[in-house]
């Protein structure tokens, strides 16, 4: 295995220096964790699986004009992004009412909201990501009125799009949450979607039963999360070459 040096350590991530400039390598791992990294574990093929299914629906999205950061998948674990200036927002889109929203506000878990609703979180671990307005965003500099208008606009489509992409294999997409970045490619710069996209960071259920089908189930200790994963990559028509088997991480050079 390439040794590579690397840059950052997630949660569930590892970034590596990329092949060429303007490139990062980016590892998926098994650890789990919830509740700010108060709950830790590992869900066996997690990182196989999300790799996969972020490949998918980064490769869908791109398919109908919404820029990403994926380049390709490099193996079952990894695969090669552009380098992107991350803004330090969470964005998360809300379509049934669940999770925090459901505690905040008092609305019973599965409550169809009246229309999508975009909420903000400021990144940062110390003060356990606080919800922030756009004013916030915009007055401490952490993305100009432009950006927002792009993230606004391009958060709207990838709602659109996954909702009714989800829907056709039978699962709500309850909601999720996104980041985006900064792409320069010499004096021009693009908002484009960043991060991943897979069960760690949308809530999905089953469209007739509600079963949950995410890192709820990780969450709230109910059982069979690999199996939920799984089941979600079946449905989009994903399976890994060689099964679940794993794969040795890449060596890290220091």
């Amino acid at each position: 295995m390439a040794r590579r040096r690397q840059l950052y350590e997630g949660k569930a991530k590892i970034l590596f220096e990329g092949p060429e400039p303007g490139t990062l390598v980016q590892y998926f791992k098994d650890d789990a964790s919830a509740f700010n990294a108060q709950k830790k574990g590992t869900i066996t093929g997690k990182g196989v699986l999300n790799n996969r299914i972020s490949e998918y629906l980064m490769l869908r999205l791109g398919e109908i004009g919404v820029p990403t950061h994926f380049v390709r998948r490099l193996n079952m674990r990894e695969q090669l992004i552009r380098e992107v200036e991350i803004i330090p927002i969470d964005v998360v889109v809300r379509n049934i009412a669940a999770g925090s929203l459901s505690k905040r506000l008092g609305i019973p878990e599965g409550t169809r909201l009246p229309r999508s609703i975009i909420e903000y979180y400021y990144k940062n671990d110390a003060l356990q990501n606080p919800m922030v307005a756009e004013e916030h965003i915009t007055a401490f500099g952490w993305a100009h009125p432009q950006d927002m208008d792009d993230i606004v606009a391009l958060t709207l489509r990838i709602n659109d799009f996954l909702t009714g992409l989800f829907l056709g294999v039978g699962i709500s997409l309850v909601d999720f949450k996104i980041e985006f970045g900064r792409l320069y490619d010499n004096d021009d710069m693009r908002i484009v979607l960043a991060d991943e996209l897979s069960p760690d960071n949308c809530r999905l259920w089953d469209s007739k039963t509600n079963e949950k089908m995410d890192k709820d189930r990780f969450r709230r200790d109910l059982g069979r999360v690999e199996e939920a994963y799984q089941e979600v990559a079946r449905r989009l028509g994903i399976l890994p070459e060689a099964g679940m088997r794993d794969l040795k991480g890449p060596e890290t050079m220091q």
